[in-house]
């Protein structure tokens, strides 16, 4: 089993910043992963709806045997973390907590805000996760329902992200925090957009760092590290266009040649 992939979901190519993460703490690690660009983004759509999504992805990467799953979608994670864990025999990490922790950890005044898709930030799951570990902890979130748009058609800088970014953080300009985490996986593709954008004065958390962290930790815990020797392999699959997925998945991975699969769930 060790040398058995880690299996990584998500809503789209927004996970992508977990798995860089995940191939560079881990590089002895096979990843396959699993975008469902078809029907993102799924910050909009229903609980029940978020969570048949995440099981169809989730069983089509059990069929790879693998030996952990990562939720990289943040509102997945939100809705169906407990219910996934719950299911699996293996282990199951999301991203919320790996990156309240390391707000938290940064964070001076304890003033922290978050951004989201409208169903993380309705589900309040980073205040909770944040005042679990820091009960006065100050918490304001903000959804930003154009940013998965924008990054999956490609559009991480320019004009129209640049405008994007400012029209819909503008809120956040009077509420004195000195943190903002990322609370989609596909915002970190904007990061240099939204750092110019509060001028560099926020210390911006991505998850996809602590959560490689904490798979790192918990599969040396549970003796899974793979010591094979063999080449990883990495894999991915989504559920929209191969060609478009595949162009930036190379763009942001930095991989050379990734291999790219279009499957139906």
């Amino acid at each position: 089993m060790k040398a058995n992939p880690i299996g990584i979901i998500d809503s789209g190519v927004g996970g992508l910043t977990v798995v860089k993460e995940v191939i560079r703490q881990l590089p002895n690690e096979s990843v396959i992963y699993l975008g469902d660009t078809a029907r993102c983004p799924y910050g909009p759509r229903p609980a029940h709806e978020i969570k048949r999504f995440t099981w169809e992805m989730t069983r089509f990467l059990q069929q790879f045997r693998i030996k952990m799953l990562i939720i990289a979608c943040n509102t997945a994670t939100a809705v169906a973390l407990d219910e996934i864990r719950a299911g699996l025999p293996i282990p199951v990490i999301g991203v919320i907590h790996p990156g309240s922790r390391a707000a938290i950890k940064i964070s001076e005044t304890k003033r922290i805000g978050v951004i989201g898709t409208e169903m993380t930030i309705k589900s309040k799951a980073y205040e909770r996760a944040l005042k679990s570990i820091h009960k006065s902890i100050f918490v304001t979130g903000l959804a930003c329902p154009d940013f998965v748009p924008l990054v999956e058609r490609g559009e991480w800088s320019g004009e129209e992200a640049e405008r994007t970014v400012a029209r819909s953080l503008a809120p956040l300009k009077s509420q004195n925090i000195d943190t903002l985490i990322l609370g989609c996986t596909h915002y970190p593709l904007l990061e240099p957009v939204i750092d110019r954008f509060f001028e560099h004065r926020l210390h911006l958390i991505s998850s996809g760092e602590e959560t490689a962290r904490e798979a790192s930790f918990l599969l040396d815990y549970m003796d899974l590290l793979n010591d094979s020797g063999a080449t990883p392999r990495h894999l991915f699959f989504t559920t929209g266009e191969a060609e478009k997925f595949k162009c930036l998945a190379e763009k942001w991975l930095d991989l050379g040649e990734v291999e790219v699969e279009t499957i139906r769930l």
